[in-house]
This record gives structure tokens, sequence and C-alpha cells, in this order.
């Protein structure tokens, strides 16, 4: 029986997973054998599981009452499928995907009930999105008692920023009780940088920023290949328009929600975390795919603030790195979305960006022209490959040394 690793990414309505053969290839890279997701968790849960080869290995709906299918329900059928399906293969260990690793971790760690706990207490800090990660490594430990669970962080990613990079203009013993700028996506970012030799050469470790675009957006500055400074900081709240979360904001719009609209702090959380962003400024949805459709002069507004924020903070973090030397979009919307591209890379020509129209049409992988001063490219992200990787070295750090005492 050979040994295979499961990476799942659980999500607020939605339970993405990967199985990775094991060993390695030369590169690091781990061979996926199937991938998936259920979506829909709560409203109409659909499962589908696609094959190495790309070929569709299951596509249908997996309740009858949706509105008890929660995410322990979403794993347990994900398991059970597995089981039917890779019988061959024994999983040597689960990693992860946590949102926030807080300021305690900055590198994949086994999940122990002393590290739980601490995961439990960050849950303030990525109420939307701790609280799943959390679930997602319950269920899978009730049900796989004896099988090494690992925790992998989007924020341990941007560790690497420089201290300046990390700090509110706070006083300094809030910043010693941890309140700072994290940045988020860590995972996708750390694919991306991998992949960045495959593509730009040398320059790969040049002035780059990446551009997460999805329903949560975000960017990263990257030099020698790290973050060196990003768009979110203390929660996901923060930087770019996203689906339903604000971005940017003025803290004093939270304090003039409480005082003068006495709004409570759930309210104010629930407004700009699940009513804010694209479906706010629209009124219509969070889905770009259904704005760009639309013709309501709303929607189309909400278009032009994604795009001008996307724009104002990359001139942002131009300046932070001292010039650009190459973008790169991925995730959702960047790696689908054409009119995005185009829209950002041409306010982008006093960067001395050109846009290649063409390539972008077909989503490059390079949109940029080949005398471009700047080069512009789509690579898919692939944060299950991150998960399965980080799992992996740390089954390896425990067999090399004694437990950590986490």
């Amino acid at each position: 029986m050979n040994d295979a690793i499961l990476a799942v990414d659980a999500g607020s309505s939605s339970v993405k997973f990967g199985v990775f053969a094991l060993p390695a290839a030369r590169d690091g890279e781990l061979a996926r054998l199937v991938h998936g997701q259920i979506e829909g968790i709560g409203v109409a849960p659909r499962f589908s599981a696609v094959g190495a080869g790309g070929e569709t290995l299951a596509q249908d709906d997996v309740a009858d009452v949706a509105t008890q299918f929660d995410h322990q329900a979403a794993l347990s059928h994900t398991l059970d499928w597995l089981v039917q399906h890779l019988s061959g293969q024994r999983l040597a260990a689960v990693g992860h995907r946590i949102v926030h690793g807080g300021s305690l971790f900055a590198e994949p760690v086994r999940v122990t009930p002393r590290v739980l706990s601490q995961l439990e207490a960050l849950v303030s800090l990525a109420p939307l999105h701790q609280p799943h990660g959390i679930a997602g490594i319950r269920a899978l430990a009730e049900r796989l008692p004896d099988v090494p669970q690992i925790a992998c962080f989007d924020t341990a990613f941007h560790r690497t920023q420089p201290a300046v990079a990390q700090l509110f203009g706070l006083p300094r013993e809030l910043s010693g009780d941890g309140i700072r700028r994290y940045g988020f996506h860590g995972l996708s970012y750390q694919y991306i940088a991998s992949q960045l030799p495959k593509y730009l050469g040398t320059d790969s470790d040049g002035r780059v920023i990446v551009a997460h675009l999805g329903n949560g957006a975000s960017l990263c500055a990257l030099r020698g290949r790290r973050s060196v400074a990003s768009t979110m900081g203390f929660t996901a709240l923060d930087g770019l328009l996203m689906g339903t979360r604000c971005g940017g904001l003025d803290p004093g719009v939270v304090l003039y929600l409480i005082e003068e609209k006495h709004m409570t702090t759930v309210q104010v959380a629930e407004l700009l975390y699940e009513r804010s962003g694209l479906l706010g400024v629209s009124g219509l949805s969070s889905d770009l795919r259904v704005l760009l459709a639309s013709d309501k002069p709303a929607a189309a507004q909400a278009i032009d603030l994604f795009v001008y924020r996307i724009v104002r903070e990359l001139g942002s973090l131009a300046a932070a790195l001292g010039g650009l030397d190459a973008l790169v979009f991925t995730a959702g919307i960047g790696e689908n979305s054409a009119h995005i591209r185009q829209r950002v890379c041409e306010q982008l020509g006093w960067l001395g960006l050109k846009l290649d129209r063409a390539a972008n049409e077909v989503h490059g992988p390079r949109i940029g022209t080949a005398d471009s001063p700047v080069s512009a490219w789509v690579i898919a992200t692939n944060e299950e490959q991150v998960i399965a990787r980080g799992a992996l070295d740390e089954l390896l750090r425990a067999r090399a040394s004694p437990p950590s005492g986490h």
C-alpha cells in the first residue's frame, strides 16, 4: 500500500481537498492523485472530484436536507468517497489550511490539544475562516485518530516582512500584545513564489507583485521571492475591495457606526465582513461575473472601485519595492478575468507595463509585450500543493527530532 497526504481547505461554505502521492519528486512537487470540493454547505451541498488527468470522477448532490449538512458531514462524505476510490493509498497525514497563526506559528505544526487551544484563541482575528479550519481538524481527528493532523498557516509566509512593515502607529505595548500586520493568502503566495523561476527565470528574485484576486483579494510584494509587504493587515478585512468585505477603511467609520448609528460590535462585524465589498457597493451580488453581465450603474461602479483599489495599492507596493519588475495575477478572478487584468494593466503604463491584449484574452501565461519593461503574467495557484508539502515537511521534522512541546 502506498502512502499519501490529504490536504484540506475548509472555507465558510465549502471544503476543498486534494490527495497527493508520496514520495515527492526531485523538485519537491507532490503528484496529485485527485482533488475536489463540497460547495454550498448549508444551502445546496454538491460534491465534485477530478482525477490526476483532469477527468471528472464525481459531480452530484450529496444531501437532501442541506441545513443538516455541516463541515463535519462534508468531511465524512469526502473520506467515504476517498476510501472507495483510493483503496491502494494509506493516509500518512492530513494537512489543513489555517488562516491565522498569530505571532506563535511561522511554519507548519502538528496539532496537539495545546496547539488546538492556541488556534481557538485566534478565532476573533479571522472569524469567517478560523472556526471552519478548526472544525475540519476536529472532524478528521475523530474519524482518523491515529493519523497526524498538520496545521499550515496563511500568515506564515509574511513573517519575513521587515519589522517596520508589520507595525501600526499604536502604543508599543499593543504591538507587544500581537496587534500588528500579519498578511494573509500566504499559502497561495508561497506557491507562486516557488513557480516564479519557471516563468521569470533570473528575474524571479527581483521586484515582483502578486495579485491574488478572488472573493477574498490581496496583493503581496516579493523581493528574493520573500514577502516584504502586503495589503492585508491584522485581519483579512484590510486592503482591497473584496466580494463581501470592505477592504481598507478609516477606523473612524467604525467608531461612527457604534456611537452614532448605535450598532453593536456584532452588527459592525457582520456589516464589514458579510454585507460590504462588491455586494454592498453594487447592491446586487458579490460575484464579479454577475456584475460584469449586469447593466446596472451600481454594478459598474462596484467594478470601478474594485479596479481602482487594486491599482492604487499596486502603486503603494511598487513604492515599497522601489520599482517593479513583474506583476503576476492569480486566484479565481486573477486567473480567469481578462477584463479585470486588462483594466488593471492599462492603468499601470506609468510603471512601464505594456499589455499584450491577445495573450491576455487567452490567459497568458505571459500577458505583457516582449518589450515591456515590466513583465506581466497569469500563473495558477495551488494552495493544496503547499499544504501537502508543509504536512510532509513537518512529518519529516518530527521523525528527525524529538517533540517540540507544543
